[in-house]
């Protein structure tokens, strides 16, 4: 570092000998707080889209501030200025894959009975601490949602855990239809099915209409919860969607049966 001079440094970074004296000389508290209302204006402008690299990228270029990568991070995180963008599915290498599984449903969302059709899936609630992913299960008779669980890290064990939730109701000749997520192709998931007696069903690649009334839960616990409420917190969204859940089941009344998905379920009990 001392093989530089300061001159040099500053001509360099293109950042003028009295703004880093300036800067120098500030507090490491007063540092914090400066840093962390530039990142606020820098993920502001780009709608938290921003990764801690970008960010270094645009206090560079807008502001002329050298600041370490990992000192980025840090502030980000203290401040609560994270992302807040779907990232990547991890792919994965180790597990064995299947074949996709015939489309037993092949859009017939129409059931006479409970249990003799689910649909299920994953979807992603944003939290400025990050991902937060859900997996349900729900009964086409009734659209009552027979299971779900949550995690921060998407993987074949939240969508067994939801199964195993759900295995108190399964019945005879029970179809669960999905997607074609590495969850649900895995042998796993088969080895699962067969031990429940469940009869697996898989939309077409690239179809998600072949698996509407999933989406369509999503739709309605987002527009009617996550968007309303904009969870700060991962356990911030976990009570809203627990919450929320038990609402839609037992107490939010649909315009086609004029009744809960609790109560129309109970009718052929």
């Amino acid at each position: 570092m001392n093989q530089y001079s300061i001159k040099s440094m500053c001509q360099f970074f293109d950042v003028s000998r009295s703004g880093y004296y300036k800067w120098s000389h500030l507090p490491d508290l007063d540092k914090d707080e400066t840093v962390g209302k530039l990142i606020k204006e820098c993920q502001e402008k780009s709608k938290y889209t921003y990764g801690y690299r970008r960010v270094k990228i645009w206090l560079l270029r807008e502001m002329g501030l050298v600041i370490n990568h990992k000192t980025v991070l840090r502030l980000m995180n203290k401040y609560n200025l994270l992302a807040q963008i779907r990232r990547p599915r991890p792919y994965y290498h180790r597990h064995r894959q299947l074949e996709p599984y015939e489309n037993k449903l092949n859009r017939d969302f129409v059931a006479n009975k409970p249990n003799q059709k689910w649909v299920t899936d994953i979807s992603y609630i944003f939290t400025k601490q990050g991902i937060l992913y859900l997996s349900m299960i729900k009964d086409l008779y009734d659209n009552y949602i027979v299971a779900f669980d949550m995690a921060t890290s998407q993987d074949m064990q939240l969508v067994f855990r939801t199964i195993r939730q759900a295995k108190r109701e399964v019945a005879d000749g029970l179809i669960l239809h999905s997607d074609q997520g590495f969850q649900y192709t895995s042998l796993g998931y088969l080895n699962l099915a067969k031990e429940y007696s469940i009869l697996p069903s898989m939309s077409r690649a690239g179809t998600p209409l072949d698996n509407a009334p999933a989406e369509n839960f999503f739709g309605i616990l987002k527009s009617e919860c996550i968007y309303r409420e904009r969870p700060q917190t991962i356990e911030q969204a976990k009570n809203l969607i627990t919450d929320y859940i038990s609402f839609y089941n037992y107490e939010r009344i649909q315009t086609k049966s004029k009744l809960t998905p609790y109560e129309k379920r109970c009718q052929l009990a």
